[in-house]
């Protein structure tokens, strides 16, 4: 993901919420609707989701130190997680207890044609945001399907908006059938269903965002494709006759560190060896350039005409 297509889907998201969230609380103040108040909540979360994002990418640009020699890439993983616990603990658990406390406790509507309003507004603004998170997620998903992409990104930031904004128009749609429903029956219950419907989604969309960004925090490696790239790069290289085996990691979204036994030929000076791991270094850089970090280790590999196969003749 470019860094840039990120921050406009981000910049776009919060821009949209803050408007949005100052109309339905505006809108709760006159209709007492307990889903405008949970939507109000809801757009309230997800702005400080943005800034967190926002944060996370500021924060991950810094430069290497001694304590953390690998950089700060992770940190967009680690405030992505956040963002999942804060629209749990914020968005969904408020919406779950205020849907409760509506049904057990209804109260009847107060100027729904405020709500309706507000809520048709909403639905407008987030669709443009939304539009924004899927144009600039269409420029790096390629054929990937929406479940794949979302699963295998390693660019957390357009997920989670793509995500959020999706679980924000369903929520206006919720909102907006409970809201309805209250006003044609005249039974306030249905306010109070439209807000539990608000916070199963929250919380819906929190684990599967907490499920993907946990993976992308404990540490991922290259998708087979890359790692595929990657491999042929290195035995391109003359001086490599082949991978022994081979171990990539992701130090942060554009980042990969690759760590490789490889085989060389058993005549090879020191320094025949030294430039022929300074060829396969650039090749692969040039292959993937997000393969920043590249350790290489010389091993010959014995040919066992026997078993069809081979072994290193150091340790693997």
């Amino acid at each position: 993901m470019s860094a840039s297509g990120g921050t406009k889907a981000i910049v776009a998201a919060l821009a949209a919420n803050l408007s949005i969230a100052a109309a339905k609380f505006v809108a709760f103040v006159f209709t007492g609707s307990s889903a405008m108040l949970a939507e109000g909540i809801h757009s309230v979360a997800d702005s400080g989701n943005q800034a967190l994002l926002l944060l996370g990418g500021k924060r991950a640009a810094r430069e290497r130190t001694p304590e953390h020699p690998f950089g700060y890439g992770r940190e967009r993983y680690f405030y992505a997680f956040v963002v999942a616990v804060v629209l749990f603990t914020i968005g969904a658990l408020f919406s779950l207890y205020e849907g409760w406390h509506k049904i057990s406790h209804p109260e009847d509507l107060e100027s729904p044609q405020w709500a309706f309003g507000v809520l048709i507004f909403a639905i407008i603004a987030e669709a443009f945001s939304f539009r924004t998170a899927i144009k600039e997620s269409n420029a790096i998903r390629g054929n990937q399907s929406w479940v794949s992409f979302i699963r295998r990104s390693k660019s957390p930031e357009l997920p989670v908006i793509v995500l959020e904004d999706l679980g924000a128009l369903l929520g206006l749609i919720f909102a907006l059938f409970g809201v309805t429903m209250a006003v044609v029956t005249g039974d306030a219950v249905w306010d109070g269903i439209g807000t539990l419907m608000i916070g199963v989604l929250l919380a819906v969309i929190a684990v599967i965002l907490a499920v993907e960004t946990k993976s992308l925090l404990i540490g991922e490696g290259a998708g087979p494709e890359v790692e595929k790239q990657i491999r042929t790069a290195l035995e391109g290289s003359p001086e490599v006759n082949k991978v022994i085996h081979m171990r990539t990691l992701h130090l942060g979204p554009e980042e990969i560190l690759v760590a490789a036994k490889i085989a060389v030929p058993h005549d090879d000076t020191a320094a025949e060896v030294a430039r022929g791991i300074d060829e396969a270094e650039r090749r692969v850089r040039e292959a993937v350039p997000e393969a920043r970090v590249i350790y290489l280790e010389p091993d010959l590999y014995r040919e066992t005409a026997a078993s069809g196969g081979g072994a290193p003749s150091g340790s693997a």
